[in-house]
């Protein structure tokens, strides 16, 4: 009950903090405000409706880009004096934004208006402050990492869902969950990855997917395990001195996981960057189970004839699971216009009144708001989804913190290359050695 009241005061000072105007003002203004997702576009818009409703001198006209669009448009954007009030901001891409001057800080906002950032789920709110003190966002949602698998696929292969929930995994034989992918692949006479005369050159179907060689992030991709392995991105987190990508854990993780390509389980770098995205690939049957972020749960689950389940993650040598703990905030373009509505509509976007009234009940993301993610959870079960292999990794601690540091875009130029091409076979795995050296050169 407690917890209770103390929400329901967050969404009143924000709410009655909305329509007010720092400078005493009270002029109208369309805020103009980006982001990148299609399947969360429909729910923001709602959050729009009930912010202009609040607020009738501000209205929010929604743009919504693709990914790579969306980063390649804002940066022309912010080139040109066209950028966006306000835009959907990444942990990995806002550092960069702010060393070159091209978000407005809301760090007095934020006192000023008394904001209560302990109402968001632990650790979110200070991974939108930089190395200056300055803060340039509140959380409006979070991330974790689970498995998803088809569920007429793991009874053709003899799987019990039970034993979905206690896979293990190792850097030497894989463990169970190796096995599991094994299992679960079948090449094109029917001959499962387990059996004697498996093809490997021909499968039909991979028993685990792969959406790309991850970079130098892997979110979805390798993160779960490297860091079950008990590794880190770098010296500390934020803002590090010096990455790992050459630390001997890591380098054994990456050669277990491309022995899977190897050995015909997951498919190749030629089949994952044929333009045919890891969704509709599995959605097509091609894949019998991805490891996917809880943003697209949702969009698993609309494929048509194909039913779905969430397993969590895999113990790793750690005894424990891992998932990268991210999350996503709003930042005000330092040239905008409108300062005091892009405040207004950024302080209302992670409200209870936009997270948990309308968000949260629509069951396509977390919400940051801890109250707002129950209710989330609620909704997810309502839609017939039980999402407790993504929001175990909140209750049992098993989160790492998304790498927040300069030079990202370097990073990720370097990484990318050099992941692509020990993927792809061109490169073994201590080419990670002078790619970390580059990285590291970077920060002296």
């Amino acid at each position: 009950m407690k917890r209770s009241l103390i929400i329901a005061g967050v969404a009143t000072l924000l709410l009655s903090g909305c329509g007010a105007d720092p400078e005493g003002g009270s002029g109208s203004a369309t805020i103009d405000y980006w982001l990148w997702d299609a399947a969360q576009q429909p729910q923001y818009q709602q959050c729009a409706d009930a912010f202009h409703k609040a607020n009738p001198q501000y209205t929010v006209k929604i743009t919504q880009y693709g990914w790579d669009d969306y980063w390649n448009t804002l940066t022309t954007a912010f080139v040109s004096g066209t950028a966006p009030d306000v835009f959907t901001s990444h942990l990995s891409r806002y550092p960069d934004l702010a060393s070159q001057g091209q978000l407005l800080p809301i760090t007095d906002l934020v006192t000023r208006d008394k904001v209560d950032l302990s109402a968001y789920q632990d650790g979110l709110a200070d991974l939108w402050v930089t190395r200056d003190g300055q803060r340039y966002g509140l959380p409006k949602d979070f991330d974790t990492v689970a498995v998803i698998y088809n569920t007429d696929k793991l009874k053709e292969a003899g799987i019990k869902p039970e034993e979905m929930s206690e896979l293990t995994w190792n850097p030497q034989d894989g463990g169970t969950y190796e096995k599991v992918i094994a299992r679960l692949t079948v090449d094109r006479n029917g001959k499962r990855g387990d059996e004697p005369g498996f093809d490997k050159n021909h499968v039909a179907t991979y028993g685990l997917g792969l959406n790309t060689s991850g970079a130098g992030f892997g979110q979805t991709e390798w993160s779960m395990y490297t860091m079950s392995n008990g590794w880190q991105y770098a010296d500390r987190n934020p803002w590090p001195s010096r990455f790992n990508y050459a630390d001997p854990k890591f380098k054994e993780t990456i050669k277990w996981l491309t022995s899977l390509i190897d050995k015909g389980y997951v498919p190749s770098m030629d089949i994952i960057s044929s333009g045919v995205g890891q969704i509709d690939t599995y959605g097509a049957g091609k894949y019998a189970m991805v490891t996917e972020g809880s943003w697209n749960t949702k969009t698993y689950w609309a494929l048509k004839g194909v039913k779905s389940a969430l397993a969590p993650t895999p113990i790793g040598p750690t005894g424990k699971r891992a998932s990268l703990f991210n999350g996503l905030a709003d930042n005000i373009s330092a040239g905008t216009d409108n300062p005091d509505a892009a405040w207004a509509w950024v302080k209302f976007l992670a409200s209870p009144a936009c997270q948990q009234d309308i968000v949260a009940k629509q069951a396509v993301i977390f919400p940051a708001i801890k109250s707002a993610t129950v209710e989330a959870e609620k909704a997810f079960a309502d839609t017939g989804i039980d999402v407790k292999p993504f929001t175990m990794h909140v209750k049992d601690g098993t989160t790492h913190l998304a790498p927040i540091s300069d030079h990202w875009a370097d990073i990720t130029t370097i990484m990318t290359e050099t992941m692509d091409s020990i993927f792809s076979f061109k490169s073994d795995i201590n080419a990670l050695d002078p790619a970390n050296d580059k990285i590291n050169a970077l920060f002296q």
